[in-house]
């Protein structure tokens, strides 16, 4: 007898309660950043005011241009520093990989509250006004292990003889890194690259405890919101939800296409 694949089994209504769970505030949030009164409950009629609102408040829009500024200046030069590191590891003897490793593992285990709180004492003890300067250097400090995390295991697929096989042939160390080894780690420094954005993007935690001075992204400024009913929340809500899934359809879909263009190049070569 042929089983019936839409038969409703437990499993599948766990499943199902467990999506809903977790998507229903979203699409809530959502579908209330178009209703036209400020309520949070009834659904009155379409409206994209609260969109303009948002839009036209300095202090969101200056929100939103520190957080993109802070995302892509920590995702570029965290991926640099990431990438950079794990390629001077890969060189390196048994015992100092272990090492950072073991390091770069306790900044992704930690929790967000304890590293928000060490940073704050280190800009304090070296009498570092807060501002986006210390928002910026805590962003590049919890992104770089994700991108370390992300490269390495692109790495360890490559051939170890693939650096020295260039010097043969007569590049020099830097060449032989920016013309043979980073084209094959491009994948993983993608990935790593989008994840580290995404982190930056959307942290509130360690933003909160190191900024100052006025300087805030979307995640304090949502908090600050949220103290009173105010419905452009949830139009600021949609516009992270929409950057942030972006970012994760390309994370899943960059890297293997990359993957497919380098085996066709490979094929017509």
């Amino acid at each position: 007898m042929k089983k019936n694949k839409h038969r409703i089994t437990p499993g599948r209504v766990v499943l199902a309660a467990i999506l809903v769970f977790l998507y229903a505030p979203i699409l809530y949030t959502m579908v209330f950043s178009f209703n036209e009164s400020r309520s949070l409950t009834k659904f009155t009629g379409f409206s994209l005011q609260w969109y303009e609102k948002m839009f036209s408040s300095d202090t969101t829009m200056s929100a939103i241009v520190t957080t993109f500024v802070v995302a892509i200046l920590a995702t570029a030069i965290s991926t640099a520093i990431g990438t950079i590191t794990i390629i001077g590891l890969s060189r390196c003897n048994k015992l100092l990989r272990g090492a950072v490793s073991m390091v770069n593992d306790i900044v992704l285990m930690n929790p967000e509250i304890v590293t928000a709180i060490g940073l704050l004492m280190f800009f304090a003890t070296m009498t570092v006004r807060k501002g986006f300067l210390t928002m910026l250097l805590a962003h590049i400090m919890f992104c770089t292990p994700y991108v370390m995390l992300t490269v390495a295991p692109r790495l360890r697929s490559l051939d170890p003889n693939l650096a020295d096989a260039a010097l043969d042939l007569g590049c020099n160390p830097l060449q032989a890194i920016l013309k043979v080894i980073v084209p094959q780690l491009m994948p993983g420094i993608t990935a790593g690259a989008l994840i580290a954005f995404t982190m930056s993007f959307d942290d509130f935690v360690i933003s909160y405890f190191v900024t100052g001075n006025g300087v805030q992204n979307i995640s304090i400024l949502v908090y600050t919101m949220s103290k009173r009913v105010n419905p452009s929340i949830n139009a600021i809500s949609t516009l992270v939800i929409v950057i942030i899934t972006i970012a994760l359809i390309l994370i899943n879909v960059l890297p293997p296409l990359w993957q497919k263009l380098n085996k066709k190049k490979e094929e017509t070569a």
